[in-house]
């Protein structure tokens, strides 16, 4: 049922491990689609209806976004730019990009402001299909360690639903908020230099962006999803995030090691969890202090998945 899916997933990893080949869109196509075994018709027009853009469109739009980063932090020449990233001309690639973000490349190299990226597609992600996961097999499970750390002072910037308990709703509702989709924040956070938790350094992967829960006033949890940036950092933010000074604090980290995600990755998620909703924190000598966000971090390839949760000394 969701072989295409799988098919146009292995069409955009090929894109993302070849982006670089000064090729034009036409020759890329034809190359992608010898690779899949399908015609390029075929290919672009599946392309298409699971990603709502052309294959086109969707190859400048990331050329575009890799090149917003070349100029934020190299001193390249605009030309040599735009001809890496397969741009006939200087002229051509400075009408895209304003096209695209509204100014251009000279005026952002000057500016430096937030743009929105454009994020690699995900289009096989088994848990948001409702395929759940691949394998039954509990013993691929790690065991879920504890520890205490002391994260230095720094800032989190972030958007916030009271309403939502886990990433994929969380998403779902800020949908339906003008600005605040998933598209528009992660390509907004991804153009912001400097993410404490950045990993790959690969932009449109979510790269260094994690989620976190919140409580109000009440005791009322929700959810967060944001960077975390040093303390002293004073570069342009968007308008439509919050950004708060998070003090220096110290966390119990509750993790899992590295796993496979179309494996076990509820089954790894759903073990932290239980080892953080089972923890007895007075027994050990602290209180959640739910004033402060538990930092979700998930990067199943490279580092698992953890929760960092604030914790106060028991008087």
């Amino acid at each position: 049922m969701f072989e295409w899916h799988r098919t146009i997933q292995k069409m955009i990893n090929i894109i993302e491990s070849e982006l670089w080949q000064d090729a034009s869109d036409e020759i890329a196509l034809t190359t992608i689609s010898q690779k899949l075994g399908y015609s390029k018709y075929h290919v672009a027009k599946q392309f298409k209806a699971l990603t709502g853009i052309t294959f086109r469109n969707y190859l400048r739009l990331r050329r575009l976004a890799y090149s917003v980063i070349e100029l934020r932090d190299t001193r390249e020449r605009i030309i040599d730019i735009a001809i890496k990233y397969s741009f006939s001309s200087q002229e051509a690639y400075t009408r895209a990009f304003k096209a695209t973000y509204g100014i251009t490349p000279n005026e952002y190299r000057k500016r430096k402001m937030p743009l929105v990226l454009k994020n690699k597609q995900n289009i096989f992600d088994p848990y948001y299909l409702g395929i759940g996961e691949s394998s039954m097999n509990k013993n691929e499970l790690q065991q879920i360690s504890i520890k205490e750390v002391t994260l230095p002072a720094h800032k989190f910037l972030y958007i916030k639903n009271i309403e939502a308990h886990d990433y994929f709703g969380f998403w779902k509702l800020q949908e339906q908020v003008p600005g605040q989709d998933c598209n528009t924040i992660s390509g907004l956070l991804d153009s912001i230099k400097g993410a404490l938790d950045s990993i790959t350094g690969k932009i449109g992967e979510f790269d260094g962006q994690i989620g976190g829960i919140f409580y109000d006033e009440t005791g009322k949890s929700g959810y967060a999803y944001g960077i975390r940036l040093p303390a002293d950092y004073k570069g342009e933010l968007p308008s439509q995030m919050i950004c708060i000074d998070v003090p220096k604090r110290n966390y119990i980290v509750f993790s899992h090691g590295t796993f496979d995600y179309e494996k076990i990755g509820a089954s790894v998620c759903r073990a932290v969890d239980d080892a953080f909703n089972n923890y007895d924190f007075e027994v050990n000598g602290y209180i959640q202090d739910k004033s402060a966000v538990v930092y979700q971090i998930h990067n199943p390839e490279r580092v698992g998945y953890r929760l960092y949760v604030p914790v106060k000394e028991m008087k």
